[in-house]
């Protein structure tokens, strides 16, 4: 049986599901979408390279996927090419420079994760 989620309504404000979400016929049940915001200062990336570094974020789980890691500022041949959860509470961002110098990161900024629970 279907249910309408906005009661007579034109909007709802909130949707809380228990247990999971299906997009779909076949789709996978969607069970956690957080955004996690976490202050870091990350280590230099050496010139024309990729190099992972991790960093702690309470609340990831092994298993989870992060679907979007967002630096706040942008740096002229600094990019983030992938994240993933290395292990409970850890997440690994795999930086890139494409300069022929080193880059640091801008310390102390607040890193966005979009994490996905399946």
């Amino acid at each position: 049986m279907a249910h309408r989620l906005d009661k007579g309504r034109s909007t709802v404000d909130a949707v809380t599901i228990q247990k999971s979400l299906k997009i779909g016929v076949g789709g996978t049940d969607l069970k956690k979408l957080v955004v996690y915001s976490v202050t870091l200062s990350p280590a230099a990336v050496a010139a024309n390279t990729t190099a992972e570094q991790t960093f702690t974020v309470t609340g990831v789980a092994v298993g989870e996927v992060v679907l979007e890691a967002v630096k706040p500022t942008v740096q002229a041949g600094l990019g983030i090419a992938g994240a993933r959860v290395t292990a409970t509470n850890t997440i690994g961002i795999l930086f890139m420079n494409d300069t022929a110098g080193s880059i640091t990161p801008t310390a102390s900024e607040a890193y966005k994760f979009v994490v996905l629970s399946t």
